[in-house]
């Protein structure tokens, strides 16, 4: 198992943004990460009546990230590495709000494809042994950080 501080310093998202309490198991092609943010009254992606399952895809993300980072780091480059997110495509959701009382969300998310411009990942989100969200997900890593400016 690798803790938050074993990576959270090779991602971009910081503080309450970083979703992921810890990475269970990971390889060259897929990532399982878990989390207990989601229980968070403070959660910075919370409404009014919780949190709504289309934010597991940031989750999903993450995780994204995360393998990514790993990657990189086994391959000898320690900096995070700016990147996007550009498309989210067959998006399932099984519930609308994620219940904090059934536990931990375990996020999966397996690399399709991967190469200096970007990748592709399917990813899905699970509570208690049930899919909450799956989907796919794509980032591009600019050329440049001036290529993030929006």
């Amino acid at each position: 198992m690798l803790a938050r501080t074993d990576w959270a310093h090779l991602i971009p998202h910081a503080g309450a943004m970083c979703l992921l309490d810890a990475v269970l198991a990971w390889d060259d092609h897929a990532i399982h990460a878990i989390s207990t943010s989601h229980g968070q009254p403070d959660h910075p992606l919370r409404g009014e009546l919780g949190l709504h399952a289309i934010h597991l895809a940031e989750y999903g993300a993450q995780a994204m990230a995360v393998h990514g980072a790993l990657l990189a780091r086994h391959a000898g480059v320690e900096a995070a590495r700016p990147g996007r997110l550009v498309s989210l495509r067959d998006v399932v959701l099984s519930v609308e709000y994620v219940d904090a009382s059934h536990g931990r969300l375990d996020v999966h998310a397996e690399r399709l494809y991967a190469d200096a411009s970007g990748a592709q990942y399917a990813f899905r989100v699970e509570q208690a042994g049930r899919v909450l969200a799956s989907g796919r997900a794509a980032v591009i890593h600019p050329a440049s950080e001036e290529a993030m400016a929006p």
